[in-house]
């Protein structure tokens, strides 16, 4: 899956739906790239799982409730930087 009309997670608004087509994570993540890109392979954060933000935070809109496919799991938006999607 390409990442052509791809856009950083983080960035988006609550609401937001799209799929997931890949984990670009940087060192302004606050882990090592690596680290970062095992632990959300771990929540299922995949190429190809449908995601769609649930909930902000109510200050400074973190952390981020996600659905990913079936499961809710809660983000920094720091780290759902890292999750390029594709918007739905």
């Amino acid at each position: 899956m390409g990442h052509e009309g791809a856009v950083a997670l983080g960035g988006e608004a609550r609401g937001f739906r799209g799929r997931i087509t890949g984990i670009a994570a940087g060192p302004g993540s606050g882990l090592p790239p690596d680290e970062l890109e095992r632990r959300l392979i771990e929540l299922g954060i995949v190429e190809g799982a449908q995601v769609e933000i649930l909930h902000e935070g109510l200050f400074g809109r973190d952390p981020i409730a996600l659905r990913v496919d079936s499961a809710v799991v809660a983000l920094r938006r720091q780290e759902a930087s890292s999750i390029l999607v594709r918007p739905e």
